[in-house]
């Protein structure tokens, strides 16, 4: 088959025009089917994972949004009393939009002494000693900087908030769309009105505790207090706060699977017509030789590499558009990253292939089935 290459790229290339379009076509379609991807990937790296299984979140029952919880920090020292609990990070969180939002900025105030142990963060410039040792420093996701075109030592401002960038972090994808600032210099900003309360607790478990149980006793612990909790493990917690983004995703793919029709139909297309423009040239092959099957393999060599090259522009585009954009949605404090990887990558490109292997099977088999002299004649 390696022989007949020249041969194929010469007919893919012969309507120059119809193969660009479909090219292009499907090229569109699976960018949109790897943005999509994306985001499901996303929403299943912020809800899995050891932190997540083995860390609860303690929020103000009957709240939704950060700016609504207020719980009274000095509950961390009877949290960190309770069987089973091995650390209690107090969190203040401030967004600027509590709604769904492409660029939304999450702040999580947090002490500089428990930030190290609670996260895993790998400075990539910057240093924590300035972090420390400024009152006013944050700590800015990689995620955040790209969007924002942040670097270190310079000052930004979100609504009331000023900060001056102490370092640039490297983390899990969801990570990265934070920003660590000094809890208490986030609970004196003006405006927020946060001293001595914060917006949750997240309490990092030990080996042997049973999450359910321990969530239940510090809910009971406070049920007849001014501010009652509601505890839930923190993947629990996530997905119940993006709860209708998620709803939004799952609708999406049905789009994802309209894009893979699309693909089908405009590579089908183009086969069929590809066909019927060489209805003579496939007769003189039989009469040179060519057997069937060997017809019906060029055909379909030539749908799979105009299929594929769609494919391959398309993903690629969506991958590096994503690696570099640091893209990703949030809502109510909590945030889903785009998140490119080798396996989408993959995935697109043999749902690529698939899709033109079987967008090619019918034209394929006519051009092979086709009757020498009824060829000629139609021709």
């Amino acid at each position: 088959m390696f022989r007949f290459v020249p041969y194929i790229l010469k007919n893919v290339f012969r309507q120059r025009t119809r193969t660009l379009l479909t090219v292009s076509g499907a090229a569109v379609a699976l960018f949109v089917f790897s943005f999509v991807g994306a985001v499901r990937h996303g929403l299943d790296q912020l809800t899995r994972g050891s932190q997540s299984e083995r860390s609860l979140i303690v929020f103000q029952a009957n709240r939704f949004c950060p700016f609504t919880s207020k719980l009274p920090e000095d509950y961390a020292n009877r949290i960190g009393k309770l069987a089973g609990v091995r650390e209690v990070v107090p969190i203040q969180v401030f967004t600027n939009n509590c709604r769904a939002s492409l660029d939304v900025v999450v702040f999580h105030g947090v002490p500089p002494e428990k930030l190290r142990s609670a996260r895993d963060l790998r400075l990539v410039s910057g240093s924590w000693d300035e972090f420390r040792g400024r009152r006013d420093a944050a700590l800015v996701g990689q995620a955040v900087a790209r969007r924002r075109g942040l670097s270190v030592g310079q000052r930004f401002s979100i609504g009331e908030l000023t900060v001056t960038v102490a370092g640039i972090f490297q983390a899990a994808p969801a990570e990265e769309n934070f920003v660590y600032t000094q809890l208490e210099f986030l609970q004196r900003t003006r405006g927020l009105r946060a001293v001595g309360t914060v917006t949750q607790f997240e309490v990092r478990l030990n080996e042997d505790a049973d999450v359910d149980a321990v969530a239940r006793a510090i809910d009971d612990t406070f049920r007849g207090s001014q501010v009652v909790t509601d505890t839930r493990p923190r993947g629990v917690f996530e997905a119940n706060a993006v709860g209708d983004l998620v709803d939004l995703i799952g609708f999406a793919n049905y789009l994802a699977y309209a894009c893979i029709g699309l693909v089908l139909a405009l590579v089908a297309t183009t086969t069929v017509m590809a066909v019927q423009d060489r209805v003579r040239e496939h007769a003189l092959l039989q009469t040179l030789g060519f057997s069937g099957q060997r017809i019906f393999a060029l055909v379909l060599a030539e749908t799979l590499l105009v299929s594929l090259a769609g494919g391959l522009v398309g993903v690629g585009l969506a991958v590096g558009f994503l690696a570099v954009s640091g893209m990703a949605i949030g809502t109510e404090g909590v945030t889903i990253a785009f998140l490119p990887s080798w396996t989408l990558l993959t995935t697109g490109l043999i749902v690529s292939a698939a899709v033109g292997l079987v967008a090619g099977l019918v034209p394929a088999w006519q051009a092979g089935r086709a009757e020498i002299v009824t060829a000629l004649r139609q021709a």
